[in-house]
């Protein structure tokens, strides 16, 4: 995620980054605040009102002391002290209403964003996912999509508001009497100037600072984590790594008092220039009321005008930084709609289908894929897993087994060939109807952070306990989950990390017990368990491959020696193809994984 500068300064990042502004860019994020138009019309109005009003107390202070103090007038003073308490109250109430308002569009706009935002990545495909950063899919789920709210409350209305202030306090000021309008316009450059300047030289420190203590947080990060700590015990680095973070505390340190400092000799400059400005025009009043006599100035005109001019100061700032704000809102938004513009390359065809599955083959037919264009990993991948058959396929790792498996359920496509279910290319099935009758026991079991029942019930959301029961029974997993204090409501923690590995992969085979697939797709689904524990699960997993197609990726040939049909996988081919005792006759890959399991198994006894 990008570092902000301060209000006012883009980091060189953001320099280097700049959004390309245009029309099609403007009408995209205005389509947004299309629906909640009517809002924001409203929001535009109490800005006006709020404006105006804010005026008013100015104005009356102006004529308390010109009527009512000069007048000696207790009843006017008192009224005029009323009126100003009248105005400032009301002028709160509006802005309190365009808060409200403000806060009400942002949060909506949130709400549609959000739901748009997690939609799309939802239908994203699996590729998408091993791509991107899980911290940036987070980031701009979360910090950018939030962060719209401070563009529409925030730089929107901030502009608007700022506007509607200048605009108004000027017609107020000219309205007086122009001439010193003018010279109190004068006096603004001689407050914003100091203000910027020392706004960089605090943006400069502030950025080295920064970077001192990313760098005291990695040192920290890395020396007192378990594994840092005891690195540098074991090589006796103690005194170096002290030494070291003494030497960065002491830059921080030197940094942070740097700064402080700056900013004590900025607010004594604007508490001076502050009072120049006032002076400058009480000056100018002066000198035109006693030496030039000008008719119509007076002493409540100019108390009134000086509290106009400071009026002035922040919103000419703020106006000054429109580039900086607007920038930085573009840069938001096409960091957002990057994401909704990466396109949903697997998805269903306009004319999908959903054949029967019953006595279906599943067909590989001349299969190419490769991650990137220039490397293809799988090359002419062809065979049959006929209905009802156990297929399995072994390899050596890395040689592409679970890419194949994964072209079943679409969460990759293929690059060249085809994969047929019962005739019907998987690219022409339904893509929800071809999920829901598959079922998936993957290598790396993951559970979301909830119940044991909660998990279950992700495969089959209207499932009975008698149902999960059954499920868990097959998986020899319910005699454990009743041991445990709550039974079925035990929270297994985040991704599961409450059980054991086992426990897990035993959970996620109950899982697809309870979804009572037509294809069974099992990559390593024992691969976590003891022997113990296998011999139980293997004996339910062949009652769960009864009368289903499945295909079983294992790299202990004992659990896979029973298969219909072993294909074994080497540099991107299938070398082998047969039963275990046809391919132990063959030699090859499959002999040699063989004799490399089993061999040392005869040594070790």
């Amino acid at each position: 995620m990008q570092r902000l500068g301060p209000r006012g300064f883009l980091t060189e990042e953001e320099k280097n980054n700049l959004p390309t502004v245009s029309w099609a860019l403007i009408k995209r994020i205005l389509s947004y605040l299309t629906p909640y138009w009517s809002k924001f019309a409203l929001v535009f109005i109490t800005i006006i009102l709020s404006s105006v009003l804010g005026l008013l107390p100015s104005i009356i202070t102006g004529r308390i002391v010109d009527e009512a103090l000069v007048g000696e007038s207790m009843t006017l003073l008192i009224k005029l002290l009323l009126a100003a308490l009248a105005t400032l109250t009301a002028s709160q109430l509006v802005g309190l209403l365009t808060t409200y308002l403000n806060a009400w569009i942002s949060q909506h706009i949130i709400f549609d964003m959000k739901n748009q935002m997690y939609g799309h990545l939802q239908r994203m495909s699996h590729a998408f996912f091993t791509g991107e950063r899980q911290g940036d899919i987070i980031t701009r789920m979360n910090t950018d999509v939030s962060g719209v709210s401070s563009v529409i409350s925030g730089t929107l209305s901030s502009i608007l508001s700022n506007l509607a202030t200048v605009i108004t306090t000027l017609v107020a000021l000219f309205g007086m009497n122009w001439k010193m309008a003018i010279i109190g316009i004068l006096v603004i450059p001689l407050l914003i100037l100091p203000t910027r300047s020392a706004g960089r030289t605090r943006w400069k420190l502030l950025s080295e600072s920064q970077a001192k203590h990313d760098e005291l947080n990695q040192l920290i990060n890395e020396t007192l984590s378990v594994s840092g700590s005891m690195l540098t015990k074991l090589f006796t680095r103690e005194k170096a790594e002290y030494d070291r973070f003494v030497k960065v505390n002491g830059e921080v340190t030197s940094l942070a008092l740097k700064e402080q400092l700056s900013g004590r000799w900025f607010r004594l400059l604007m508490g001076i220039f502050t009072q120049i400005g006032p002076l400058l025009i009480y000056f100018a009043g002066g000198w035109l009321i006693i030496a030039r006599g000008e008719e119509g100035l007076t002493v409540g005109a100019i108390t009134a005008m000086v509290a106009l001019v400071n009026r002035l100061y922040r919103p000419v700032e703020s106006l000054l930084n429109i580039q900086v704000d607007f920038t930085r809102s573009l840069a938001l938004f096409t960091r957002i709609f990057d994401y909704f513009d990466r396109e949903i390359d697997i998805k269903s065809a306009p004319d999908a289908v959903k054949p029967d599955f019953r006595g279906a083959d599943i067909c590989f037919s001349h299969v190419r894929f490769g991650y990137t264009e220039e490397v293809e990993i799988l090359h002419d991948i062809d065979f049959t897993v006929k209905a009802g058959e156990m297929a399995a396929i072994v390899g050596p790792s890395g040689s592409g087994k679970s890419t194949v498996i994964n072209f079943i359920p679409r969460l990759w496509d293929v690059d060249g060939g085809s994969v047929t279910i019962g005739g019907v290319d998987v690219r022409r099935i339904d893509l929800e109807y071809l999920r829901s009758q598959i079922g998936y026991v993957t290598q790396d079991t993951y559970l979301f952070n909830g119940t044991i029942r909660d998990n279950l019930l992700y495969a089959k959301p209207n499932a009975t306990d008698e149902e999960l029961i059954a499920a868990c029974k097959a998986a020899s997993i319910h005699d454990f989950i009743i041991e445990q204090p709550d039974g079925y409501n035990t929270q297994v923690g985040n991704r599961g990390l409450k059980l054991s590995g086992g426990e897990k992969q035993r959970i996620s085979i109950a899982r697809v017990i309870l979804k009572n697939p037509a294809i069974l797709l099992l990559d390593e689904a024992t691969s976590a368990l003891d022997s113990i524990s296998e011999s139980a699960i293997q004996d339910a997993l062949e009652m769960l491959m009864q009368d289903r197609t499945s295909i079983v990726i294992a790299h202990r040939l004992s659990t896979i020696m029973a298969a219909d049909k072993i294909l074994a996988l080497s540099d991107g081919v299938i070398a082998q193809c047969g039963t275990h005792d046809e391919l132990i006759e063959q030699g090859g890959v499959y002999r040699t994984l063989y004799d490399t399991q089993f061999g040392r198994l005869d040594d070790e006894n």
